[in-house]
């Protein structure tokens, strides 16, 4: 991967189930890849190797916190009226 990756986090979403859960977006230039959290798992990756998908769920679950304090600031509604 190089220096141009960019990654931006959903909102959180409630499950059937009850759990929460987040989307975290990597991109770079063309590749792209959507994880979710908590499970840190990449769901859907376009061009980055297994390694970098593997590197990818590493940063997640390496930075579970913070992606979780950034997936709970997201209000899109109030993005949306700006």
């Amino acid at each position: 991967m190089n220096d141009n990756l960019e990654m931006s986090v959903s909102q959180v979403f409630s499950g059937s189930d009850g759990g929460k859960y987040a989307f975290v977006y990597f991109t770079d230039g063309d590749r792209t890849a959507e994880g979710r959290i908590p499970e840190c798992r990449v769901i859907s990756n376009i061009g980055f190797s297994a390694d970098e998908e593997k590197a990818l769920e590493a940063y997640m679950k390496g930075n579970l916190d913070k992606l979780k304090d950034m997936s709970g600031s997201v209000n899109v509604m109030s993005a949306f009226m700006k």
